[in-house]
């Protein structure tokens, strides 16, 4: 079964002004925004959380230039994720919180609903969603969605991909090769922590959770969700070094292995790679639960005919869907509006740093309740049983 959704596109508002966009805040509810767009019952709280994945493959440490080496240099390789949860009852705790622009220089205040290190709820277990941003993004970059899931019910880890991020942007290989691998070591470590007590006892179910990635993170999503890599790709000069990224190639013995069945569904935001040949049908028959796709019309970094909806169309064994924002680019949906201070010419960079985060045709809060609304009707219908919302996915 497959559904396509197409939602028409609203010509980009001017700058709202006042407050609002001075104070930098990632949760703005637009009168117009869709029904379940609409934050839930739980107040929200947010922890940061400190993992290390030992005896990686250090993809940074391999010359590509150089022959092969007999053995892959290795490291223990760190990961920062940001928990967002339903917190205790009459809970209070500072909203604010510090995050680097796309230019990895700028240190800047944004303001949400989640309350920092607060006590989680108690006396309800609740799923658990993991969230995986771009090349580069960071771990606050989908946080508008974050913290409106953990709101409604979900417990929420969002990762900061090492040598992928806004201040550790590294070599491309390490992405390709890694991405999949942190969502899944961090599923672990969440299933892990639970399992140990404390404040998270009972607090969420890692055997039910779900993966929502944007871009890159689309990427590792569609590897993790079961879609294998093509034997072309693996062999890319410019990619993972000396075929490290054969891990991941449909019908090795270790994609094979991969999927993980705590694992129930993802979602992917302008998933890259068939645009570059990393896809084909056959590995995408290889996707093993239900994904929503959600796109661009215009996309120029994944495309959209050749590239989102191709993937869309090839992931051929689930049940799967595709949102589609008509006449938007790349950054449909996902990225939280453009903090205030982003608005500048970078020459570091070469181009205007808000252009991360903006679309030329849309107004970035309108996208993303729009977003809010159907990850949410996404995940109670897979993850949260609940059929009514399902039918709320035709708006």
């Amino acid at each position: 079964m497959h559904r396509h959704m197409t939602t028409t596109a609203l010509l980009a508002a001017s700058l709202t002004a006042g407050a609002a966009q001075a104070e930098n805040r990632i949760d703005r509810q637009l009168p117009n925004a869709p029904e379940l767009a609409a934050y839930g019952d739980h107040a929200v709280g947010v922890r940061t959380l400190e993992m290390v994945n030992r005896d990686q493959i250090d993809i940074l440490a391999i010359d590509p230039a150089a022959d092969k080496p007999d053995e892959m240099p290795r490291y223990d390789r760190p990961l920062t994720v940001e928990m967002y949860y339903p917190a205790a009852e009459g809970a209070q705790g500072e909203t604010a919180f510090k995050a680097y622009l796309r230019d990895g220089t700028t240190e800047v205040t944004l303001q949400g609903q989640a309350m920092r290190d607060v006590d989680p709820a108690s006396g309800e277990t609740f799923p658990l969603v993991l969230i995986s941003h771009g090349y580069p993004g960071n771990r606050y970059l989908l946080s508008h969605l974050a913290e409106n899931l953990a709101s409604k019910g979900y417990v929420v880890a969002s990762i900061d991909h090492t040598d992928s991020t806004y201040r550790t942007q590294a070599a491309f290989g390490s992405t390709l090769v890694n991405r999949s691998l942190d969502q899944l070591f961090v599923l672990e470590q969440m299933a892990q922590k639970a399992a140990e007590g404390g404040d998270f006892a009972g607090l969420y179910d890692a055997e039910n959770t779900g993966l929502i990635g944007y871009s890159m993170g689309g990427y590792g999503a569609i590897i993790t969700a079961g879609g294998g890599v093509t034997e072309a790709s693996v062999g890319y000069t410019w990619g993972g070094p000396h075929g490290t990224l054969g891990i991941h190639q449909a019908g090795s013995d270790t994609h094979d292995a991969l999927p993980d069945p705590r694992i129930k569904t993802a979602v992917a935001f302008g998933p890259w790679g068939m645009n570059r040949g990393f896809w084909d049908a056959e590995g995408l028959a290889g996707v093993q639960i239900p994904m929503l796709f959600i796109a661009g019309s215009q996309d120029d970094t994944s495309l959209y005919e050749d590239g989102i909806r191709a993937i869309w169309q090839n992931t051929s064994n689930v049940d799967r869907a595709l949102l589609t924002y008509m006449n938007a680019g790349h950054n449909a949906g996902a990225p939280m509006p453009a903090p205030t201070e982003s608005y500048y010419f970078s020459e570091d960079k070469g181009f205007n740093i808000s252009e991360h985060y903006t679309d030329a045709v849309w107004d970035t809060a309108r996208m993303n309740n729009i977003a809010q609304h159907f990850v949410t009707a996404w995940m109670d219908s897979h993850l949260k049983n609940d059929a009514e919302k399902g039918a709320t996915l035709i708006w």
